[in-house]
């Protein structure tokens, strides 16, 4: 079979662009780490209160530079309010959704999540510059929707 030489460029073209897509995808889900939530973590979302991950929402220090954010999310309001780190220190965000689905959007940032009821969502960010960041539901989540929001604020 001859091909045209215009057909050989587009189907070069074409190969080239499907095999960097998904050597980009590996890189990033592998190395990286970025890859979506497995879906493995669930919960009874009438017992989050009582659940011993989400009984005591908070930050908690686990480590030198590190922390953790649990997070409750629930009719237009997130548990803890307002969160205060360190500049630099890396913080793993573990939420869950007591009522419906939420969205945990961190603007300016790459942080955006969507929290569903019955699952344990886990994100990783790093704040390296001192500032105040606005915390945003994305998720549609009822008529008070828009007043759902807090401050991330590092120091």
């Amino acid at each position: 079979m001859k091909f045209h030489r215009a057909e050989e460029i587009f189907l070069v073209i074409g190969v080239a662009i499907l095999v960097l897509s998904m050597v980009i995808t590996g890189y990033q889900g592998f190395a990286k780490q970025m890859g979506p939530p497995s879906g493995m973590e669930t919960l009874d979302p009438e017992k989050v209160d009582e659940h011993e991950l989400f009984s005591e929402p908070g930050v908690y220090e686990v480590g030198e530079n590190k922390y953790q954010v649990v997070m409750t999310l629930q009719a237009f309001q997130f548990t803890p309010n307002n969160i205060e780190i360190p500049a630099g220190a890396e913080v793993e965000f573990i939420m869950t959704s007591k009522d419906v689905i939420h969205g945990f959007q961190v603007a300016g940032t790459n942080l955006n999540a969507m929290v569903m009821p019955g699952y344990i969502q886990r994100i990783k960010q790093t704040f390296d510059e001192p500032g105040e960041f606005l915390v945003l539901c994305n998720e549609y989540c009822g008529i008070g929707h828009q007043l759902m929001g807090t401050t991330i604020t590092v120091k």
